[in-house]
């Protein structure tokens, strides 16, 4: 029944990019134009936390950035879908701030296709090789938690609309109840130890039951330090959380 109805809403409104506006073959895409304009994260990169090096280099099969090498990982497992540049800040920031919802899909699309180690692994057959190799299960997605002062305000949770589409891409649930958020100033502007010191002890478990012995996706938009899901992982990991993993639209990258 969805196809049908599908094929006449592309009838009535012909799918076209939402960055440009010129026609594409389906919802939720770039155009040709468009597409390589974002900086997309592909390999090679840490095989942890999916930080990209440069094209020209090779490490090998499994390489580690220098913070994952050295244990110091804010998750077990984490990948971004491109690096945040004036491409994908000029998609992120109204999403996120200016209610334009037309680019979740193209968002989602780009996770979700960064996660195809996860969803491998998922259906059981995990990449060989050596530690860390790609998670295996995921028992549900989790949105980051947006405190409900700031939720009032926005009107809606930006990462909770990506992590619907990719709960259901991977058939598990999506929790938005399990972990509540105390509200703090905005960190736009701070450096990487204010970041860390603002987020310490925002995030409150209130189900443990619902966290206890599960491996979690964390969702959100962009990592600019990592602030945010290492304190996330912490609360999730004190409250008995198996593993916890990541994925964000776009990534901060600098200079190793």
């Amino acid at each position: 029944m969805m196809k049908p109805l599908s094929k006449l809403l592309d009838l009535l409104f012909p799918p076209t990019c939402p960055v440009c506006g010129t026609a594409t073959t389906e919802n939720g895409m770039l155009c040709a134009a468009c597409f390589p304009t974002f900086d997309w994260i592909s390999d090679p990169k840490c095989a942890c936390c999916g930080y990209p090096f440069p094209a020209n280099i090779d490490l090998g099969p499994r390489p580690l950035c220098p913070t994952c090498a050295a244990g110091n990982n804010v998750l077990d497992w984490c990948r971004s879908a491109c690096v945040y540049d004036d491409a994908s800040k000029s998609v992120m920031l109204p999403f996120k701030h200016a209610d334009a919802l037309k680019y979740r899909d193209i968002m989602t699309r780009a996770m979700i296709n960064s996660l195809r180690e996860l969803v491998v692994g998922a259906r059981g057959n995990a990449p060989a090789g050596g530690f860390p190799a790609a998670p295996t299960s995921v028992d549900m997605v989790l949105p980051v938690p947006l405190a409900n002062r700031r939720l009032f305000h926005r009107g809606y949770n930006q990462a909770a609309l990506l992590a619907r589409p990719i709960a259901r891409h991977l058939r598990v649930p999506m929790d938005t109840t399990s972990v509540r958020r105390s509200y703090r100033r905005d960190m736009g502007h701070m450096t990487f130890a204010q970041r860390r010191e603002n987020i310490r002890g925002v995030f409150r478990v209130v189900a443990k039951e619902n966290v206890r012995g599960r491996a979690i996706l964390l969702v959100d938009d962009v990592m600019t330090s990592g602030a945010t899901f290492a304190e996330l992982c912490r609360v999730l990991k004190r409250a008995g959380a198996r593993a916890v993993y990541g994925v964000t639209f776009c990534r901060v990258v600098k200079a190793i």
